[in-house]
């Protein structure tokens, strides 16, 4: 191999692995990024102005709601359209962010 293929070779590797690991270690928890669709109405830490304030409660209790939102049993509100629109392990996810806001 010529001696300037292999340094660049060895430049672009460590660029690599530098990036691949800034990325790893910048990525938000769990739920945080679905969480952000819930701020205008629950603020962005779970205590929103006049709404259910979800900071404080389990992600169990969190799940069992959006859940009950899901299968439509809390009627066809916002609240509903809105965990419709995720799946199981997204709503698991999200729960249990919120849950970790005090």
């Amino acid at each position: 191999m010529l001696p300037h293929l292999r340094y660049t070779t060895g430049i672009v590797a460590c660029t690599l692995g530098l990036s691949l690991g800034v990325q790893a270690q910048t990525a938000p928890p769990a739920g945080r990024l679905l969480a952000s669709n819930c701020f205008q109405c629950h603020g962005t830490n779970g205590k929103g102005p006049g709404f259910d304030q979800l900071a404080g409660k389990s992600a169990s209790e969190i799940y069992k709601d959006l859940k009950e939102f899901q299968s439509g049993k809390e009627g066809n509100g916002i609240m509903a359209r809105h965990a419709m629109g995720y799946t199981d392990a997204q709503l698991l996810s999200l729960s249990s962010w919120l849950s970790t806001q005090r």
